[in-house]
Order: C-alpha cells, then sequence, then structure tokens
C-alpha cells in the first residue's frame, strides 16, 4: 500500500458515517449483550482463547451482530475474511475456500468467514461452504435479522451455535449516543454539541433499540443545527424530530399515559369499535411502544372478552404475535391491526372469563377435595383393590358419545362455572351442553 492508498483509507474512514466511525473496537467498548459477552460467559470466553466455533448471531438490526463479528477480528489470532451475502456469490465463496486451504497448508492458520445477511444466500449458496465448515477449512460466523429456523438450511445449522441478540436498551443506547458526543477522535467530540433532554427521549425512543438508527440521526441532527454566538450547536427536539421525519407524540412507556393508551385500545374493542380501537393501538405504535406488548394485550383480550363467542379470536391475535416475531416492525403493524378490526368486530362474551374467576375463588375458598375414585387410574393392582377407575364410564361406547357422571368432587358436584351466553359460537356451546346435560348445565 503506497502512501496515496494510506491517504485515500483515511479519507474514507474520516468520511464514514458515524455509525461506522464510532464501531466498537474491543469488548471494552462493545455495548449490551451481556447475557453473551458478559466476564466469564462462555461465548467471551472462547473468543478470548481463540477457540471459536462456527456460530449464528440473531438478533434484530442495530443490536451489534456485524460489530461483535468485527471485534472477534480483532481479538482472534485467526484470518477474518468478510462477505456480504447482498454482493458475494457462489465464486466469491469458492475464492475464499481455497485461499483458506493455502493459508491452512502454508501458516496453518484458521480462516474465519464472516457473511453478513446470511438469510439472502439461497440453498445454493449455503450448500457451497456447508462441506468446509463441516471438515474445519473454515470457521462459519453468520449475521441474520431473520429467525435461522427458516432461513439457514438444516445440515449448516446443525453445524453452527446459535446465539440471540436481544435490541439495546434504552440506557445502552444512551450510553453510545454520549459516547458519539465526547468523543473527539471518531465521534462528534469537536463540534460542541449539546442535546437537550427531550431530544434524547425522543432520540432514544424513535431508534427502537437500534444503535445504527440512533447514531445516523444524531448525525444528521448535528450537520442541521447551527452553531449560536458562543460556538455550540444546541439540538432540540424540533431538530431530532425532523431528522427522524417524524412527530413527538406524548406518550411513556413507563408511565400514565402508557396505561391511558392501552385501557383505550381495550375498551373500544370491547365496545366493538374498530375505528376508535385503530386509532388508539396507532397512536401506541406510532409512539413507539413495544409491539409484543399489544400483541400479548390482545392475546388476553382474546380470551377474557371474546372468549368461544368466536374461538377463532385467539387464532388472530396469537398469529398476530407471530407476525411480529416473524416481520418485525414496521412491518407488523398491519398484523397488529388485522387482529384489532377482528376482534374489535368479533362477538363478544366474558363468559370464559367469569368461570375461571369462579373456579379461582373456589379453589382459593375450599380445602382442594380429592379427585374421585371413578376418575383415577388404577396403574397397579393395589390401587384397583382400593377402587381406582371403579364405575367409570367411557364416553366413547355410549351413544353420541356422551354419558351422565360426576365429574367434580362430592362437595362441588352441583357447582356450575361455565355459563355460555347467547352470543356467536357459545350459542351453540350452550345448545350442545343443554342437549347433554339438560338443565343442569344447559
Amino acid at each position: 500500500m503506497d502512501l496515496f492508498d494510506l491517504q485515500r483509507e483515511k479519507q474514507l474512514e474520516q468520511e464514514a458515517p458515524l455509525a461506522a466511525r464510532m464501531r466498537p473496537r474491543n469488548f471494552a467498548e462493545f455495548v449490551g449483550q451481556g447475557h453473551l459477552v458478559g466476564e466469564g460467559r462462555i461465548l467471551r470466553q472462547v473468543i478470548e482463547q481463540d477457540e471459536l466455533p462456527s456460530l449464528i448471531f440473531w438478533g434484530p438490526p442495530g443490536s451489534g451482530k456485524t460489530t461483535l463479528a468485527f471485534v472477534i477480528a480483532q481479538v482472534t489470532k485467526s484470518h477474518f475474511t468478510p462477505l456480504s451475502a447482498v454482493s458475494a456469490g457462489v465464486a466469491d465463496l469458492r475464492r475464499v475456500v481455497e485461499e483458506a486451504k493455502k493459508r491452512r497448508g502454508m501458516y496453518n492458520q484458521r480462516t474465519i468467514l464472516f457473511i453478513d445477511e446470511i438469510h439472502r444466500f439461497n440453498k445454493a449458496q449455503q450448500d457451497a461452504i456447508l462441506p468446509y465448515v463441516e471438515d474445519g477449512t473454515i470457521t462459519l460466523i453468520g449475521a441474520t435479522t431473520e429467525n435461522p429456523s427458516f432461513e439457514v438450511i438444516s445440515p449448516l445449522l446443525s453445524r453452527c451455535r446459535v446465539f440471540t441478540l436481544k435490541p439495546l436498551t434504552e440506557e445502552q443506547l444512551a450510553l453510545i449516543i454520549r459516547r458519539a458526543l465526547e468523543d473527539e477522535e471518531r465521534g462528534l467530540g469537536r463540534k460542541n454539541i449539546e442535546l437537550t433532554e427531550d431530544a434524547l427521549s425522543h432520540l432514544l425512543r424513535m431508534s427502537n433499540g437500534d444503535a445504527r438508527v440512533a447514531l445516523n440521526a444524531l448525525e444528521m441532527a448535528a450537520a442541521a443545527t447551527l452553531p449560536d454566538a458562543e460556538g455550540k450547536k444546541r439540538i432540540t427536539l424540533a431538530v431530532i424530530e425532523e431528522a427522524f421525519q417524524h412527530r413527538a407524540l406524548l406518550y411513556d412507556k413507563a408511565g400514565e399515559e402508557h396505561y391511558n393508551l392501552i385501557s383505550a385500545l381495550h375498551k373500544s374493542m370491547r365496545d366493538s369499535d374498530p375505528d376508535a380501537a385503530l386509532y388508539w393501538l396507532g397512536r401506541m405504535l406510532e409512539a413507539g411502544e413495544d409491539p409484543l406488548y399489544i400483541a400479548r394485550r390482545l392475546v388476553r383480550f382474546a380470551s377474557e372478552d371474546v372468549g368461544l363467542a368466536d374461538p377463532q379470536a385467539l387464532v388472530q391475535a396469537v398469529s398476530a404475535q407471530q407476525a411480529v416475531h416473524f416481520v418485525g416492525m414496521p412491518e407488523a403493524n398491519l398484523a397488529l391491526a388485522q387482529a384489532v378490526v377482528y376482534l374489535a368486530t368479533a362477538p363478544k362474551s366474558n363468559s370464559l372469563y367469569q368461570a375461571y374467576s369462579r373456579v379461582q375463588e373456589d379453589i382459593k375458598m375450599s380445602h382442594n377435595p380429592p379427585v374421585p375414585l371413578h376418575l383415577r387410574n388404577p396403574e397397579t393392582k393395589l390401587m384397583r383393590e382400593l377402587g381406582y377407575g371403579k364405575g367409570y364410564l367411557y364416553p366413547h361406547n355410549f351413544p353420541g358419545h356422551f354419558v351422565p357422571q360426576q365429574n367434580l368432587p362430592n362437595e362441588l358436584k352441583d357447582k356450575r362455572y361455565y355459563r355460555p351466553s347467547d352470543e356467536g359460537f357459545e350459542k351453540e356451546i350452550k345448545a350442545r351442553l343443554h342437549r347433554w346435560w339438560g338443565n343442569e348445565k344447559g
């Protein structure tokens, strides 16, 4: 590399985006993922001992997958070769493999192949590296935002350890932002920047655990802010909003507004008002609420306020939760909207909720009577002699696969916990119970 190459490389480093310039170079600078690379953790130990197996980092954007791979590159004595699945092909993989074989033969040096966005490789491309991962010619590190169970072929997945990265917390993002503001060599430390508290709060909330998004928005805001008379750049909430092209909504995920909005969503669905339900859903999502929190509440609502009046309600809610996991935001907002509209327009019944509340009350207040003998399985000779299973009537031996018999303890035999309504599918359930049990349960 000549002098001009060195100058060009240095200039490229200086002109790189803030997120690239601030990329951690070692574990001391790495933020988050303490469950994986904290002191004493097994992954941290195998990295520092240079005994790394093939592995896959799975986590949301900006959580540190690529950064962790490059930290490994600094720590390991192995040769480190990065590739992006967006631009690399089978020819690139074969070239890396041939170089790895030569390096192993000439210098007895291992090769670590890092493939960013490995989920973008098709089956043929993944098949091309499988034999060399298996025989140890290369040690593979793959990074993906998608579930590797679906996106990585089974033979390759079975030869890799999967490590799941978590979204960065707001506290961790705040630390990264402070470092960027203070670092004079790679960050914005020489620009005399002040970030107001409300601007920082909005920056953290809108970044959604993604360090790259936070740093990119911070850099744009810094570039757009003119210094005042004292030479200080004061980044306000309005500037951060402009950087995100998104208005800051009144919202606090740990405060009163959080509970006000989820209550409004729940009650609007209960009142069968899809328009209001969609509005409150939008208010929460656009303000940065955790979509999985909303999905959990929809699952609860499906059983509590719809129940068996529409058994598909729970299916819709759970499907929305799975969509959030699989697709992520913002694409999953429509899956949540679909579930909200379905729940709002479904027939309503709280019979199931009331039934379980009655059960809870009886369990709490009673002495928990024993299981009737005829309902117990006679597993041994002694059990049969004691009357276990005696008198039990097998429903499939009777017309309609039903026969009336007592299934509750004697003290509770007349209890009726579940009382179906006349709404939706529960009307059919009520008719069945009446057909089987008469007035006793129907």
